[in-house]
């Protein structure tokens, strides 16, 4: 069991799964009090690492594309305060960030989880029902209708369209753009019947968002919603909408495939950690038997 304990959180790992636990404080953002206690499993996990600084450092959980609705309507377009998969960690606790990363890296490859993306959604998303009011109106969702209503800051021809009440079956994909500069935000969901491009200000399936506290708790109603539409990689058409962009050609250039002879050796020590990690698990080999073991092994990598 790896365990790291800072006011930001709390984050434990058994083995299987990382628990991360947002912390009670004052500054730690409302967002991440919403979403509560995230259990993430981890073959939905792509990499972990840890970034010192000179007052605080921070761990930073990567997820596999197309695990995680949040992340899915999100699009990497979370404040870092928000970010429920980021934890600031105090300079004197370092040595057990580092820990907690090697414990979780050791994992990923003892399980050989690949990296790439998912073709569902291994974490389930936020909690329901979910009932949050920002910007021009307020979104209700109970799992099968979505429920947007106005507020004085509504346009009046928005307005004048009454509440609106959708059906999940009619909800092809949801958009969510948080406020930047002087441009405002929005959550919209686009309907099959009669899909639209109008300004969020005009659009009776959008909310306006105009860059206040609540407006990327706009961003966990959406997720909730995407959680129980089709998967991108399994929607084909319908799906594309909220599928993620593609990543720059600079970044989708493969990796050299390994010689034959380096793949082979790999292969081996790959078999040897599964055979230490059976030997731990029955028994036959004691706490510190099996770290020295698997430590020989990792520095022939």
């Amino acid at each position: 069991m790896a365990e790291i304990l800072q006011k930001d959180g709390t984050w434990t790992f058994d083995g299987d799964t990382i628990r991360i636990v947002p912390g009670r404080e004052r500054g730690v953002h409302l967002m991440r009090q919403t979403l509560g206690e995230l259990a993430v499993p981890l073959t939905a996990v792509a990499g972990i690492a840890y970034e010192p600084g000179r007052k605080s450092g921070r761990l930073r959980l990567r997820l596999r594309d197309g695990a995680d609705p949040l992340l899915q309507v999100a699009r990497g377009r979370l404040p870092d305060a928000a970010d429920p998969y980021q934890l600031t960690v105090e300079s004197d606790r370092s040595g057990v960030a580092e820990y907690f990363v090697d414990e979780v890296r050791n994992a990923l490859l003892l399980e050989q989880v690949p990296e790439g993306p998912t073709d569902r959604y291994l974490l389930p998303g936020p909690t329901l029902p979910l009932s949050v009011g920002a910007g021009d109106g307020t979104v209700t969702f109970d799992g099968e209708r979505i429920r947007l209503e106005w507020n004085w800051k509504t346009e009046e021809g928005k307005k004048s369209a009454g509440t609106q009440s959708l059906a999940l079956t009619e909800v092809r994909s949801v958009e969510w753009m948080p406020s930047m500069g002087l441009e405002h935000g929005y959550l919209r969901f686009v309907v099959l019947r009669e899909p639209t491009k109008a300004p969020p200000k005009h659009d009776p399936h959008a909310i306006e968002l105009f860059g206040f506290k609540k407006d990327p708790l706009m961003a966990v109603v959406g997720a909730a919603v995407v959680a129980r539409l089709p998967h991108p990689s399994a929607a084909g058409a319908q799906g594309a909408a909220h599928a993620l962009p593609e990543p720059p050609a600079a970044l989708a250039i493969a990796a050299p495939a390994p010689a034959p002879e380096a793949a082979s050796d790999h292969d081996a020590l790959l078999r040897r950690l599964r055979e230490l990690g059976e030997l731990h698990r029955a028994g036959i080999l004691t706490d510190e038997e099996f770290a020295t073991a698997k430590q020989a092994v990792l520095k022939r990598f």
